[in-house]
């Protein structure tokens, strides 16, 4: 026969492991976090070193990135969002205000946000075109080392940022929604025959030769703020869900199929976000597209209107990433209007110190009467006696609301 001692310690045992696994899979899909502004400020950890690589005019140079935290917050497992700039590939940094005020608001939502610096520079101002999709895959190259540092961290440096490496979305903004397309759709056979691969800073394959190599580049998700791909049809067999605005009278990235212009320049052909939608629905990717009616070129850097829709379509298509449980939102909401989160009463037994949840109080009641017989506490299947079937009960909906 068992001993009353050693079964509690069975008992132990099972309800630790339940809990660990319960623990594990928690991913705080409370209905706010990841929506909302649920946290009043954040921290920041600048010009973190992730990587180094040449860059178009012979120099090399170290890649930087700003990692933004909300402020107060303990949970160790938060989904990652990496940030690129915009500037056409010849300006801006990871302090650029077409992504700093975004960052911000995603750590207050509860997302680590990370803004990234790239290689920047055209080497050929003669041959544009070839400059341009150069300057593409360097920022790409960059991006992927950005992501896999993410994960290099998580795995050697235990995780200091409280990260979750299955969470990690990228995106950005005009130059930045280049490298988050180019990143996510663009594979080593597709690279234009015009890039010569060969000179340095542009060698390693997809992958690049920018850092932290044997980690993974993937992504759960991307936005593209008034991006293009350089070809739609690179899309075809890829899953990556996307999220994209744009304006309709954006005069530097076509919204349609179209030339990029630069100081009334064309530089190169390009499937703007109505294309990549298109092929996104064809492929039935699960996506967003938002329309800004009658604006221009990354209209959210120079609104606060266009500002808050563009957060609200961001944060409502990839809280639905991060938390599959919410319902989907393509369009604008208001972030600083969480929902209320009420526990619901309880009407089920198991639920012994009552707070709407079968939780770990109960779990102790249940092992401080284990064995007991008569009247007892925890002896929800009428048996008279407080046993092993009573505590599957408990188990069977351990961390769940009562319904």
């Amino acid at each position: 026969m068992i001993k009353k001692n050693t079964s509690l310690s069975l008992l132990l045992l099972v309800f630790s492991a339940f809990n660990s696994t319960y623990s594990q899979e928690d991913d705080n899909c409370d209905g706010a976090r990841y929506r909302y502004l649920v946290f009043d400020d954040f921290e920041k950890i600048e010009d973190v070193v992730y990587g180094s690589n040449i860059a178009a005019n012979g120099s090399e140079v170290e890649l930087e990135m700003d990692i933004y935290l909300p402020s107060g917050d303990t949970v160790t497992n938060r989904p990652a969002i990496v940030v690129a700039h915009g500037g056409f590939f010849l300006m801006g940094g990871n302090e650029f205000d077409d992504v700093v005020p975004l960052c911000e608001d995603l750590a207050k939502m509860g997302y680590i946000a990370v803004s990234i610096s790239y290689r920047l520079g055209i080497d050929n101002w003669l041959n544009l075109q070839e400059s341009m999709q150069e300057a593409v895959l360097r920022g790409v190259h960059d991006g992927k080392a950005a992501i896999r540092f993410l994960r290099k961290v998580h795995a050697e440096e235990g995780n200091p940022w409280g990260i979750d490496p299955d969470r990690i979305i990228m995106g950005g903004s005009s130059a930045g929604a280049f490298i988050a397309l180019h990143n996510a759709y663009l594979d080593l056979d597709e690279f234009p025959d015009i890039i010569d691969i060969t000179q340095p800073g542009l060698g390693g394959g997809l992958e690049g030769e920018s850092g932290n190599l044997g980690y993974s580049s993937d992504l759960l998700s991307i936005f593209s703020l008034s991006g293009a791909i350089g070809n739609a049809e690179w899309m075809l067999g890829e899953t990556t869900p996307i999220v994209s605005t744009h304006g309709t009278e954006d005069d530097t990235v076509p919204i349609e199929s179209g030339s990029i212009q630069f100081m009334f320049i064309s530089v190169d052909d390009a499937d703007g976000s109505e294309v990549v939608h298109d092929v996104a629905n064809a492929l039935e990717l699960e996506n967003c597209f938002y329309v800004f009616e009658g604006a221009g070129h990354v209209p959210h850097q120079f609104s606060d209107n266009y500002y808050d829709t563009t957060r609200a379509v961001i944060t409502g298509f990839n809280s639905r990433m991060v938390c599959p449980i919410y319902e989907p939102i393509c369009g604008y909401y208001d972030i600083t209007s969480p929902p209320e989160i009420d526990e619901p009463p309880s009407i089920c037994p198991q639920d012994i110190e009552p707070n709407g949840m079968v939780d770990v109080n109960d779990m102790l009641v249940f092992l401080a009467n284990y064995g007991c017989t008569g009247a007892c506490i925890g002896d929800f299947n009428e048996t008279g006696t407080v046993t092993i079937s009573d505590l599957l009960s408990i188990l069977a909906i351990f961390g769940s609301y009562c319904e």
